[in-house]
């Protein structure tokens, strides 16, 4: 699947359910999500990465944060707490409207839209951190997702810190994923997305992962210093996911 069907995917689900398709949580879907709870969810996972961060020792400036990934802004507003200015990236020009909607009373917050596999729109070295989680396992194809990784450590600064979360291993009898499929082609056949989406329980999300091994070639490749890397406590199914943390 293309970068241009995916963004239109994602066009549909931030105009459908923005916050289910931040958070998948099966008793929040369908518009169940209160809105309060879901920023304090994301205030909460952003305060245990900054406390992490004291342990690594990255990063060393405060200045530039990236939320990459950052749907309605629900980390990009926490991560605004912690840093002097923080953009929010995303693929959905709908959730970017969303997001500067509901992050007005942050002005530290700065929202793109970024529909290239590349982050050409930011120079080199310019961010102190980068953070994306539950973002890179979506993208369609493996080649984007190692697109992305590069160009993260590309505009990340001397002494920045990158966190990212990617799925590592996916069980054979989960790859076909049936639901996101059939969304896809009765779509291309014109049938409505909310009726395939409210009705029949259909949805776009896709899954994709790379290999642990692979992703640390890259990073090797690309002259990244890895700090650490631990299993994602997220997932405990056979799906199995991994944190990098990552310096230059």
């Amino acid at each position: 699947m293309s970068l241009r069907r995916q963004k239109a995917e994602w066009e549909e689900l931030g105009n459908m359910d923005p916050y289910w398709a931040i958070l998948a949580d099966p008793k929040r879907k369908f518009g169940k999500w209160n809105i309060g709870e879901f920023f304090t969810v994301g205030d909460q996972e952003i305060r245990k990465v900054m406390e992490s961060t004291m342990h690594l020792g990255y990063p060393l400036g405060r200045e530039l944060a990236l939320d990459f990934g950052c749907g309605v802004g629900r980390l990009t507003r926490a991560l605004a707490m912690h840093f002097r200015q923080c953009y929010g990236v995303d693929i959905s020009e709908s959730m970017v409207a969303k997001a500067r909607e509901l992050n007005g009373s942050f002005p530290n917050c700065t929202f793109f839209v970024n529909a290239e596999e590349n982050l050409h729109l930011f120079p080199d070295n310019c961010f102190d951190m980068i953070y994306t989680n539950l973002v890179l396992q979506h993208l369609p194809r493996k080649s984007t997702i190692r697109s992305y990784i590069s160009e993260f450590v590309r505009t990340l600064k001397q002494n920045g810190l990158l966190i990212f979360q990617l799925l590592s291993y996916i069980p054979v009898r989960n790859r076909l994923q049936p639901r996101r499929r059939l969304y896809a082609l009765l779509r291309t056949l014109g049938i409505n997305e909310r009726f395939l989406y409210e009705r029949l329980g259909l949805h776009p999300l896709g899954i994709n992962f790379i290999c642990p091994d692979d992703v640390l070639a890259l990073l090797n490749k690309t002259g990244a210093k890895v700090l650490r890397v631990e299993v994602d406590p997220n997932f405990v199914s056979s799906i199995r996911s991994r944190i990098y943390c990552v310096t230059k």
